[in-house]
């Protein structure tokens, strides 16, 4: 049976991953911040889920973690690691405080690498020509195309995007590939937390008007997402992939969300989303 970590599998692209591997015959890890959720996660996912309790952020308890998982696989090691937790805050860089712009690095930049370095010894540990490793970063369609009052967001998933293609080239030496996904939208429950909605302290900002364009943008976006179990099928697909491309999007309505965005102008998109929030005047 091959093995698997995920983290952040308590809700969102991480629980759809997380049902997804193990209803394919796999060992998954699952990573949670809580002992309700590793007890709900045991019971719905069943035996061939084991859940770790552990933040990324805490080194101390990815180095314990580490430890229980090589006890568990021992000398076959993990076919594959996916860094998925993260959250996400969101605010006009201009004002956010700086505290949260660091605490949204330290999660979704310093985390998955402190991951990767606690895992590695055990990703290394199947090396040979017919077992190799794989590591997936979880990406965002905001790694590649940066909207506004998320720039922090929309930062730690850049450095994800350039790290990512870094190791891949590193970790060449040890025959361990590493992909990158971007997801669209999707519904899940990151952007519902009270660090990505509270734009209350914005209210007497010259951006008040503009941030509420585009929280009722998200909102509809995120209802036209794909679920997360979409999202999960589509990541162990890639996984499973004999040839993987370096870099994948799952984007709902690709012409309209990535295709024509990547393709116009950067002073194009600068304008057509500046009238759309109210940032420029409209003509």
């Amino acid at each position: 049976m091959n093995s698997i970590l995920i983290t952040g599998v308590s809700s969102g692209i991480g629980y759809g991953a997380a049902k997804e591997f193990a209803r394919c015959g796999y060992q998954v890890f699952g990573s949670v911040r809580k002992q309700e959720d590793a007890k709900r996660l045991k019971a719905e996912i069943g035996s061939s889920f084991i859940p770790l309790v552990f933040d990324v952020t805490d080194s101390n308890a990815l180095q314990i973690a580490a430890k229980e998982v090589k006890a568990t696989v021992g000398d076959r090691g993990l076919a594959g690691l996916i860094n998925n937790a993260g959250i996400a805050t969101s605010g006009p860089l201009a004002y956010q405080p700086l505290d949260e712009i660091r605490w949204q690095f330290e999660v979704n930049v310093i985390g998955p690498i402190a991951v990767t370095q606690a895992f590695l010894p055990l990703l290394k540990a199947r090396r040979s020509p017919e077992k190799s490793s794989r590591i997936i970063n979880i990406s965002s369609v905001g790694g590649k195309i940066a909207s506004p009052f998320i720039g922090a967001y929309v930062g730690s998933k850049h450095a994800i995007e350039g790290m990512s293609h870094s190791l891949r080239r590193e970790l060449q030496l040890h025959d361990i590939d590493v992909i990158l996904i971007g997801p669209g939208a999707v519904r899940t429950p990151i952007w519902d937390k009270d660090s990505a909605q509270d734009m209350s302290r914005y209210a007497k900002t010259e951006y008040a008007k503009p941030i509420q364009a585009f929280q009722q943008y998200i909102t509809g976006i995120g209802r036209q997402g794909y679920s997360p179990d979409v999202v999960g099928r589509f990541i162990r697909k890639v996984f499973e992939t004999q040839t993987p491309k370096a870099r994948y999007a799952i984007v709902p309505n690709p012409i309209r969300n990535w295709i024509l965005p990547l393709a116009l102008p950067d002073r194009w998109l600068d304008n057509f989303i500046g009238r759309n929030l109210g940032l420029l005047p409209k003509r």
